[in-house]
Order: C-alpha cells, then sequence, then structure tokens
C-alpha cells in the first residue's frame, strides 16, 4: 500500500524524473562559480565605526585625582554627544585617556565635529592645571601588527622607556612600518622649585614664571633637536 505523498515529495519526484535535473544543477554550479568571480571581495571590508582617542594631561596627579576631576566629569560630556555607543577610559599619574566609540555607519566627520564642538563649549569647566583636551581619531587600519614587551627586575620605569624609545627609533627606519607608538613608563620630567626671594628681587610671580616655562619649552620642541620623547630640558639658573 502506497503513502500518501506531500507537496516536497511530489516536488523531489518531478526532479528526479525530469531530464533537465542535469542542466538545473549545471546551470546552478556555473551561477555560483560566475558570482564568486564577478562579485567585488574585500580580505578587511572597511567597516565605518568611528572612535576617537582624547588624551587631558594633568602634570604631577595622582591616578585618583584624575579620575575624580577630569576623567569622570568628561566622561559625563561625552555621553551627551548623538551617536556615542561605548566610552572607555584610563586614569593614570598625570594623564587621563578615553577612548570615545560611536555606532556603526555614524559620518566620521560628523562625530569628530559633535566631539570637537562638545569639547569646545565646555573648555571653561576644565579644572585649573589640566591641559586642553587632545582629540586623535581612530581608522579601522590602525591596528597593531606587532607588540614588543620590555621588562626589568633591576631597571625603573624611567630607564626603561628610554631603552625602548632608541628601540622605537630603529623600527622605525624598517621598510613597511606605518606608525609605532610607546605604552607605559613614566616620561622624564622636571621639577622647579621656586625661591621667594629671588622671585621678589626681580619682581616674579609663580604666573609669569610658569609661562614663561612652558614658552621656552615648546621654543625647544619646534627648533631645537628633540630627545627620545620630543622634548629638551633646560636647566635654568
Amino acid at each position: 500500500m502506497n503513502q500518501p505523498v506531500g507537496a516536497a515529495g511530489k516536488i523531489a519526484r518531478a526532479f528526479i524524473d525530469s531530464k533537465l535535473t542535469p542542466l538545473i544543477i549545471i546551470a546552478s554550479i556555473l551561477l555560483g562559480m560566475a558570482a564568486v568571480y564577478v562579485l567585488p571581495r574585500e580580505e578587511e571590508p572597511q567597516i565605518i565605526v568611528p572612535m576617537v582617542d582624547i588624551f587631558v594631561g594633568m602634570p604631577g596627579a595622582s591616578p585618583k585625582e584624575v579620575e575624580e576631576r577630569v576623567t569622570k566629569p568628561m566622561e559625563k560630556l561625552l555621553w551627551e554627544i548623538p551617536g556615542v555607543e561605548y566610552v572607555y577610559s584610563t586614569s593614570s599619574p598625570g594623564m587621563s585617556m578615553v577612548i570615545v566609540r560611536f555606532f556603526v555607519g555614524e559620518d566620521e566627520e560628523e562625530a569628530i565635529v559633535r566631539l570637537q564642538s562638545k569639547l569646545t563649549a565646555n573648555y571653561d569647566l576644565i579644572p585649573k592645571g589640566v591641559s586642553p583636551p587632545l582629540v586623535k581619531p581612530r581608522y579601522i587600519d590602525d591596528v597593531p601588527i606587532l607588540a614588543l614587551s620590555f621588562w626589568g627586575d633591576e631597571v625603573d620605569h624611567y630607564t626603561l622607556r628610554r631603552v625602548v624609545a632608541e628601540v622605537e627609533d630603529l623600527v622605525k627606519r624598517e621598510d613597511d612600518v606605518s606608525t609605532t607608538s610607546i605604552i607605559g613608563g613614566y616620561r622624564r620630567q622636571v621639577q622647579v622649585l621656586l625661591d621667594p626671594v629671588r622671585m621678589a628681587a626681580f619682581s616674579l610671580d609663580p604666573g609669569i614664571i610658569s609661562n614663561a616655562l612652558k614658552a621656552a619649552n615648546q621654543e625647544s620642541k619646534t627648533r631645537g633637536n628633540p630627545g627620545p620623547h620630543g622634548w629638551i630640558y633646560k636647566r635654568c639658573r
């Protein structure tokens, strides 16, 4: 006794008994091969995901102070920008870094303009002693290919960073190297102690001396031969 056959069975029986089935299979294979050949392909497709790094300096501050006075207030402002999906932050001694990621498909230029406008409109909220935000857009191709870690049991952070800076100079000379960056360690710092008696003798105040030191540093970076970190340090009396 034959069991009733459904719609799927009738279609399958029709293809089994049909002489056109081999032709349909061959045509399907040819169409698939043509699609593979004609359709554009890319190993790393360019997906638009606007990302921006924001750096703010607060020299001499501890990570907790940077977190409370710089990082958290800046995060609140960045969340107010339309199109922001995530905000990541890192607070380190004297430095705050915030990574802002927008939704996939957001226009990159418009996203950066909105972010810049938000930060510029709130410059008056920057605490004293904090540098203006440095904005650096990220791109989909900015991915590290090689990461090198340096460590030493009997080497301090400053010496280790100087060694890494020398290695970075050698790596930059290699062909096909795009960009390099150093992460970790403390940069060289100069502590200036003011003498109130000598300041009074020359009719100076801390603000004037601070502006003079900033101008000297800027002039050294633009006109002098920078050291491993792009700075020249002068000893002043």
